[in-house]
């Protein structure tokens, strides 16, 4: 299911919206979807087909207005779904199609799809990456695929691939780069093809990362608890990287965690984390939406979890073992 709520009992939880005019998203009598601010003033006309589980009075998350949904009238464009406004009401980019409704966040950066182009948008909106190529996979580690002249194709379980075409890579700020031709051990694998490491920092940054290489064996034992095969060392390793860094509307340090192959570890937003803008002050990413919990907290909960699986599942290959 896209886009799963999960309860929780921590507290507290802050969300990035504070100090924003309150919006909420409304439906008309015919169940199209539009926002309102808090004195009832529309600020997007309700035109918005939403097919989620959105009610009525829901609060707008975040620095811009999602419409995860058709418009009324309006022939959906290839590979696009959905419509992001800002939160004054002008209309800014249609999101990539990605699992069957508007792509995600990765490390920031979201796709969108303009004349069939895809290129990415930050988190207030901003395209960053004009669109220019057929397709571009998720941000992954710096890096991004991208191909001209490809298209889908179903697979035989009845998924899609993009096949044919021309393939690079490129960095975040839309440049394409070039693999390596001798390697050092420390490049980024990408579709065969080795790259420079992307990631450089200063003293900040480096103690920021610190806090969480100095918890990397707690972190990797609680991460592959419940993984059923018995993984090496070497296979729980983890990285962490620093993929966002304070800018307008966001003032933190976005950490990601990366497995040993450098891969995202594949989930919205466990074990990502948040440091505050002068490096003191850590949380991990709640849900989804981004709010955000105290580290703390969230470690005590991230225990208690493997300790209540390991006595269910006495014979579990990869142990937590609390130090």
């Amino acid at each position: 299911m896209k886009k799963l709520l999960f309860a929780t009992i921590l507290t507290p939880i802050i969300s990035f919206s504070q100090g924003k005019e309150d919006l909420h998203y409304f439906k008309s009598k015919d169940s199209l979807v539009g926002v309102k601010n808090k004195a009832g003033k529309i600020i997007v006309p309700a035109q918005f087909k939403i097919f989620s589980y959105l009610k009525d009075g829901d609060p707008v998350e975040g620095e811009t207005i999602l419409f995860d949904g058709s418009k009324e009238g309006e022939k959906l464009e290839k590979n696009a779904w959905g419509y992001v406004y800002d939160r004054k009401g002008k209309f800014l980019y249609k999101p990539f199609l990605y699992d069957n409704g508007a792509d995600y966040f990765s490390e920031g950066l979201r796709r969108l799809v303009k004349n069939g182009k895809v290129g990415f948008a930050d988190r207030n909106g901003k395209i960053v990456i004009q669109p220019e190529h057929d397709f571009v996979s998720p941000f992954n580690y710096g890096y991004a695929a991208f191909c001209d002249g490809c298209d889908w194709e179903k697979t035989e379980d009845e998924h899609r691939a993009m096949v044919g075409g021309t393939w690079g890579v490129m960095n975040v700020k839309g440049q394409a780069v070039q693999p390596v031709t001798k390697q050092s051990g420390e490049e980024i694998e990408v579709n065969g093809k080795y790259y420079p490491n992307p990631f450089q920092y200063n003293e900040k940054e480096k103690n920021i990362l610190q806090f969480f290489e100095k918890q990397k064996k707690k972190l990797s034992d609680l991460y592959y608890v419940n993984v059923y095969n018995k993984l090496s060392e070497k296979e729980k390793n983890l990285y962490f990287e620093i993929v966002e860094r304070p800018k307008e509307n966001f003032p933190y340090y976005q950490v990601n965690t990366y497995d040993y192959r450098k891969k995202d570890l594949g989930t919205l937003y466990r074990f990502k984390f948040l440091v505050s803008e002068d490096g003191k002050t850590f949380y991990a990413i709640e849900d989804f939406n981004e709010q955000k919990i105290p580290f703390e907290d969230w470690l005590k909960e991230e225990v208690k979890n493997a300790e209540n699986f390991q006595k269910e599942h006495k014979d579990n290959p990869n142990q937590y073992i609390n130090q």
